[in-house]
């Protein structure tokens, strides 16, 4: 951090006297009875001290910079507020930290019109007396900057070399981001590549202040959805938050977030930039690790699929921890290529978090999910969060697990029909073997099947399919069709006998009516009409 006020006014070979800007004129004040009423007047920074008598010198300074003048600007005997106000605006709109006025040089002490308008406008004033020329107080100034510079460039040498020591641990990551926490004062956290959050240190940074997890996570969020490497600074709930993105471009692996009360000053970013390349290398590595795991989970799915469950059972507990207990849940989640890493990273971790309930493997375009029954929830968390389609089976034993993943295949196909989510089996199975006719080759087959009875009813606006609908829909029974019809029984027989011919079928017999039902379903309700009662004239 930079000098402060304080620290060059408190320079007894100086002899600043401070004049309080918020209190009675005090011309002619000492250090000792000149104490500002807002104490933060005495804690802004020095970056350093100019000279100048220019009644505007704003354009050759920079905010929280000292100004040193004798007053040759505002003549040898000013007596109006006027002529001072403007002057003093432009320096408080400039970020000037104070004024130092040389007395004894044009005239005896400050103005009173200066003391009051640095009052009004709350800008430090001090006087520097003859026998303390101005460039004493730059160089003392330089000094204090100097002597900051080495501290910070010293602390950061060594909050460098505690961190590489930190890597070098077992769990090198997580070690190095508790360190940067320590270092720093602030907090640190980790989100992975799908914007959730991974660590934060301390760790109960979050457990009282959910708003401001939220905030945090919906920055790193942004940054992500942008697939770029980027950074931001946002200020949220007094604090200053900076984030930054780690991996390559178009490859992302995560956001590393810090927030304390102040923002990070030189030293620190060196300190950060050397963390995120440190924290992006080991995202690297592991996602290489990520990668080979993720051939040998594949490798144990078929071997699984295969009937050899201890073979699996021993090695994964060897490296992930137990497969989830018998009955199991499979799954089957469509994995679009741009998301597979994030998504694979997302399951890497839940499997972290959640040991043994858990296993799971690529397979062409989907991920294939063994879980443990009260586990679900894991799937319908990865579904919302990246807007997935997925298929559940039903529970099911390790011997039995190719007819789950077949059920699993089953429910996905029919959850690809609607919105993101999860559908079940069961969801499926609900509603008949026929229904699954329409969504298959059997479209065509059953358009061929009643092809005749079209072209019949097309050629003699007859409604011969209709019928053989609604009389089937009856099981067989003339009358309740002709109900429903509104014509008269023999009607639907004689219609029936037509459809028998052009179709070729006995229909008395139950395989024919079942084919010619089945081509119906396939076919979709659209062939057939809705049915209308009508009223049956004599």
């Amino acid at each position: 951090m930079l000098p402060t006020l304080r620290l060059l006014l408190a320079d007894p070979n100086l002899g600043l006297a401070l004049l309080d800007p918020t209190g009675p004129t005090a011309a002619g004040a000492t250090p000792a009875s000149a104490t500002p009423a807002s104490p933060s007047m005495l804690d802004r920074t020095v970056e350093w001290v100019h000279s100048s008598d220019l009644i505007d010198p704003t354009p050759f300074l920079s905010a929280d910079q000292v100004l040193l003048t004798t007053g040759t600007q505002f003549g040898s005997d000013p007596t109006k507020d006027a002529d001072f106000r403007p002057y003093v605006q432009r320096l408080h709109d400039r970020g000037i930290t104070a004024l130092g006025f040389g007395t004894e040089v044009i005239r005896d002490g400050t103005p009173d019109g200066l003391i009051a308008a640095c009052r009004s406008l709350e800008l430090p004033l001090f006087e520097v007396p003859y026998r303390t020329p101005f460039i004493a107080v730059a160089r003392a100034a330089g000094d204090l900057v100097a002597e900051d510079r080495y501290a910070r460039a010293t602390w950061a040498l060594k909050a460098q070399r505690a961190i590489a020591l930190a890597a070098l641990r077992p769990d090198g990551l997580s070690a190095t981001l508790a360190e940067l926490s320590t270092q720093l004062g602030h907090w640190v956290a980790l989100f992975d590549a799908s914007g959730i959050l991974n660590r934060v240190f301390p760790r109960a940074t979050f457990t009282a202040a959910p708003d401001a997890l939220a905030t945090v996570q919906h920055e790193a969020r942004r940054l992500l959805a942008r697939g770029q490497r980027s950074s931001s600074t946002v200020d949220a709930g007094g604090e200053t938050l900076t984030l930054q993105t780690l991996g390559g471009h178009d490859h992302l692996r995560g956001v590393l977030a810090l927030g304390g009360p102040r923002a990070l000053d030189q030293a620190s970013t060196e300190v950060v930039t050397s963390v995120i390349a440190l924290a992006g290398l080991a995202l690297e590595q592991h996602n290489a690790l990520d990668r080979a795991q993720g051939l040998l989970r594949t490798g144990l799915m078929h071997t699984l699929l295969g009937g050899d469950h201890k073979l699996v059972e021993q090695i994964s507990l060897q490296m992930w921890g137990a497969l989830p207990a018998a009955p199991v849940l499979v799954a089957v989640v469509d994995v679009p290529s741009l998301r597979r890493d994030a998504i694979t990273e997302y399951l890497e971790l839940r499997v972290e978090d959640t040991p043994g309930q858990l296993f799971f493997a690529r397979q062409d375009d989907t991920i294939v999910l063994c879980l443990e029954r009260s586990a679900d929830g894991i799937l319908s968390n990865l579904c919302t969060l990246f807007d997935l389609h997925a298929g559940l089976s039903e529970p099911s034993t390790y011997r039995q697990l190719p007819r789950a993943l077949d059920q699993a295949e089953q429910a996905v196909t029919r959850a690809r029909e609607g919105a993101a989510g999860v559908t079940t089996f069961n969801d499926v199975a609900r509603q008949g073997v026929l229904a699954l006719l329409a969504r298959t080759d059997a479209h065509a087959v059953g358009l061929a099947t009643l092809a005749p009875v079209l072209a019949y009813d097309r050629a003699h606006a007859t409604e011969l399919l209709r019928t053989l609908h609604a009389w089937l829909l009856c099981n067989g029974h003339f009358g309740e069709a002709a109900a429903q019809l509104g014509v008269h029984r023999h009607t639907v027989r004689t219609r029936i006998q037509q459809a028998e011919q052009l179709l070729a079928r006995d229909l008395g017999s139950f395989p024919a009516r079942a084919d010619v039902w089945a081509a119906l379903l396939a076919t979709d309700t659209a062939v057939v009409s809705p049915l209308r009662p009508r009223v049956i004239r004599p």
